[in-house]
């Protein structure tokens, strides 16, 4: 890593996915993405279990019992294998991790590990917490109400404004996420589009399904939301490759992206509660009488109950988007 001054998605680029970076390194970052936040996947089993009804679903609607399931950014593999230990018998799944970490040691050898999305696959395509991982340029309006690009040191995340935002940059913020006010930030998402559009068209048919940290058009954060993660906690956002870089994702410009790339899917944008409680993840306690007739069974589903309640909560995870693509399939009904 040098001193240099650059754009931030340059220099995370580097910090993230470099040889030394925070997703590669097996010396910085040993315990993999769970060791420094946690996700859906590592709150409860209760999210692989949704997700392994969703595949069945499509399975189910694509008339086969050879489905794929596709993990992108796939950490250590976690959700692939609690998505296999929850699918019914019966169901042949080809599961691929995608990755840029290396395979790590005793991961089930049903898993395919891989760069890229594999292309032409039928099935589930599953991103969660990736888009927000996609690095991308931060812009900032100058003290005119003019948007800059805004440059970073390496050494310590020491910044200040470069050269004016202009081109397809330009285009993308005047349509998705407007700067005017002095001090005004924003993270440019076209990377993040391209990104998607890309993944959602390696389907020949099937589902595929975003969930991110999301704000849509008219509700932005005015001074973006570019942060860091180390050990559990929150860090200032320094691209040195000792922590996590993430910013939120504007969903609302991926789905567009879809539509614009000539992908034939239909397309919904719903929060992680709303979506769980189609899949069976309500939160809802069991009913007292059931700790007199079976105590265990009492508390195996008060401990659900809560995990479920967790993955669904209001200003926590349940306030996830999620961005689902319905390709080669109809509307449901």
């Amino acid at each position: 890593m040098t001193d240099e001054w650059r754009g931030w998605r340059e220099a995370a680029q580097a910090a993230l996915y470099g040889d030394e970076g925070f997703y590669r390194s097996p010396v910085r970052s040993p315990e993999g993405p769970a060791g420094h936040f946690r996700t859906s996947v590592h709150a409860s089993p209760l999210f692989a279990t949704a997700v392994a009804g969703l595949l069945t679903g499509i399975a189910r609607e694509l008339d086969t019992g050879m489905v794929a399931l596709v993990d992108v950014g796939a950490g250590r593999g976690e959700l692939l294998t609690g998505v296999l230990a929850a699918l019914p018998e019966g169901l042949d799944v080809t599961p691929y991790a995608v990755e840029v970490a290396a395979r790590p040691p005793g991961l089930d050898p049903r898993i395919e590990w891989c760069a890229e999305p594999p292309a032409g696959v039928a099935g589930l395509l599953f991103a969660n917490e990736w888009l927000d991982n996609v690095p991308v340029e931060v812009a900032e309006a100058d003290a005119e109400g003019v948007p800059r690009y805004v440059r970073v040191r390496t050494s310590d995340g020491a910044e200040r404004l470069g050269t004016e935002v202009t081109g397809a940059d330009a285009a993308w913020l005047e349509r998705w996420w407007p700067l005017s006010a002095p001090g005004e930030r924003a993270e440019i998402g076209r990377p993040r589009d391209a990104a998607w559009a890309g993944a959602v068209g390696s389907l020949t048919a099937g589902l595929a399904v975003a969930v991110d940290y999301t704000h849509v058009r008219g509700a932005r954060p005015p001074f973006g939301t570019l942060t860091g993660f180390r050990g559990g906690r929150e860090v200032r956002p320094v691209p040195d490759g000792s922590c996590d870089l993430t910013a939120h994702v504007a969903l609302d410009a991926c789905a567009a992206a879809v539509a614009e790339a000539g992908i034939d899917a239909s397309t919904e944008l719903t929060d992680q509660r709303a979506a769980l409680r189609r899949l069976g993840v309500g939160g809802d306690r069991p009913p007292l009488s059931l700790a007199t007739t079976d105590p265990a069974g009492y508390v195996r589903a008060l401990t659900a109950a809560g995990e479920a309640a967790e993955l669904t909560a209001r200003g926590g995870l349940g306030d996830f988007g999620w961005l689902l693509h319905r390709v080669g399939l109809p509307e449901p009904g």
